[in-house]
């Protein structure tokens, strides 16, 4: 009797663990029933077994009995172990990206982002459900990097009432939920949805102002000796860039984040002079770029030079001449050496300056404040001070009193906002939270046309800007290589290639194949 109602309790168990897979696969929606009728059903089987201890036990004395259960015990182990490393694998995953431009891989700056992550970051992607893929390889890589990144997809036909809670308006569209904040994303670039992110982070807005009237590089000129260049991409890592007047302000603006002086070939006036000292002194952060006193009637800068002088940093009234043969200009001097700085960590891409001056610290600094050369050029180098050579083209050296290189041609100095002329910065200056304490920081650089239009294409020189820029911002996070666009790795050919490139495939090489087979039946005859 009792053998009967443990047949009939395995037959219902069976039965069960059967019933809820096909629910699973056919009423989705009933999972929680099936989940239950699986364990039920699964508890039913193991009392069943458990009844027929005897005729187990019984088997397993058999000899044949104990060879299979040796092969299966291998079997259950090599399984067992499969299942370990497909699941260790799943958790503490390494990916490499093999491609020649690391087109699959984040940059930089994407991945310092994501490891500064304090709190968790949700991705939600609106958009046709076939058209996931899109999104999902590079959302992917930044869940990759950081455990803090969560990415959901809705399609807002199948989901309306997400879509029209979230105000989706396009398809592929992004929506970055930061600590309450949302930013929209409208492309699958990683530029863009870094920038989204950045946005959700950012507690405020951060403005760039560049100094105009006297002379400077415009911020918005797109020909060749403009910073158009440079200013999309301070846009890009979420800045706003504006020129600025002075000398028709009472004052540098309170939002300024930072203040640009590109390369001015008139002196500042007195009263825009205080102005900036008085910006320094609320931990301002200032850059300045001057190039060499050039021209016929070269002019002073006393004013530009004198601010400067008081952050420990010498103008050199020199031109540095580069025969390293980098390039075949000698006035175009080459930089691959960085000395240990926020603004250069691991920063090694080959920067240019032509016609640059030297600006080196003062030794023992100025008034407590230590400036760093974050630039140096090469062993071939040195600076040239006779101006009138230059001019002719006469060949040089490095004698007759011109300082040999390595030489300085970029400088950094920060101090506390307590040591820079005011004990209290402005409220909007302020430390909260996570802030960094406030400071005052300067960056000097002896050439401008680095930054320009017209150098934009070496890599290193715009990077190296934004770099300083993020420093002086107190954005370290931001500090890095930007995204590379992939490298057109098309083949062109002339039509005459193209035609040859056809019968090698059409004619030839099939030719060649039927040759070797002809000549091989013919052999074995």
């Amino acid at each position: 009797m009792l053998q009967r109602i443990l047949n009939i309790l395995g037959w219902v168990g069976t039965a069960l663990v059967f019933g809820a897979v096909a629910v699973r696969f056919l009423r989705p929606e009933w999972n929680q029933y099936a989940t239950w009728g699986a364990w039920g059903g699964l508890a039913l089987v193991v009392l069943y077994t458990l009844g027929q201890w005897r005729e187990i036990l019984n088997y397993f004395r058999r000899r044949q009995a104990r060879y299979g259960a040796l092969a299966t015990t291998g079997v259950l182990a090599a399984l067992a172990i499969t299942v370990g490393v497909n699941y260790l694998g799943s958790r503490q995953n390494k990916r490499w990206d093999l491609t020649a431009s690391r087109q699959n891989s984040l940059s930089e700056q994407t991945v310092k982002v994501l490891q500064g992550l304090q709190g968790p970051v949700k991705f939600t992607v609106f958009d046709r459900q076939t058209d996931f893929d899109r999104f999902r390889n590079r959302l992917n890589e930044y869940a990759y990097h950081s455990r803090n990144v969560t990415v959901e997809y809705v399609d807002p036909d199948t989901r309306p009432v997400v879509a029209k809670q979230y105000e989706i308006q396009q398809y592929g569209t992004v929506v970055i939920e930061y600590m309450g904040k949302r930013e929209r994303v409208t492309a699958d670039g990683e530029q863009e949805l870094t920038n989204g992110l950045i946005k959700a982070l950012s507690d405020k807005e951060r403005k760039v102002y560049f100094l105009q009237g006297h002379g400077e590089k415009e911020p918005n000129r797109t020909e060749r000796d403009g910073y158009s260049a440079l200013s999309g991409m301070l846009r890009s890592d979420n800045y706003l860039v504006e020129r600025l007047v002075l000398a028709q302000q009472k004052d540098v603006p309170a939002d300024a984040t930072v203040v640009v002086v590109g390369g001015p070939t008139s002196d500042i006036l007195p009263a825009e002079l205080d102005m900036l000292r008085a910006y320094l002194g609320r931990a301002g952060k200032l850059m300045v770029l001057v190039d060499p006193p050039l021209g016929d009637a070269p002019k002073a800068l006393p004013n530009v030079e004198a601010l400067i002088k008081e952050w420990g940093v010498t103008l050199g009234t020199n031109v540095v001449v580069d025969v390293s043969g980098a390039t075949n200009e000698p006035s175009i001097a080459v930089a691959a050496t960085y000395p240990l700085h926020a603004i250069t960590e691991q920063f090694s891409t080959l920067t240019i300056y032509p016609v640059a001056r030297t600006v080196e610290p003062a030794a023992g600094g100025t008034s407590g404040r230590t400036p760093t050369t974050i630039v140096e050029t090469s062993r071939a180098s040195w600076a040239e001070s006779n101006f009138a050579s230059l001019a002719t083209g006469v060949a040089l050296d490095a004698e007759g009193g011109d300082k040999a290189g390595p030489l300085s041609v970029a400088v950094a100095v920060s101090a506390p906002a307590s040591d820079t002329g005011t004990s209290t910065p402005p409220p909007s200056s302020a430390p909260s939270g996570n802030e960094p304490k406030p400071e005052t920081r300067v960056v000097i650089f002896g050439d401008s046309d680095f930054a320009t239009n017209a150098y934009a294409g070496v890599p290193g020189n715009p990077n190296l800007f934004a770099n300083a820029v993020n420093w002086l911002a107190q954005q370290e996070n931001l500090i890095a290589i930007r995204p590379k666009q992939a490298d057109d790795r098309r083949v062109t050919m002339t039509p005459q290639q193209q035609t040859l490139a056809f019968l090698a495939s059409i004619l030839f090489i099939p030719a060649l194949v039927f040759a070797a087979g002809v000549f091989t039946w013919w052999r074995r005859r």
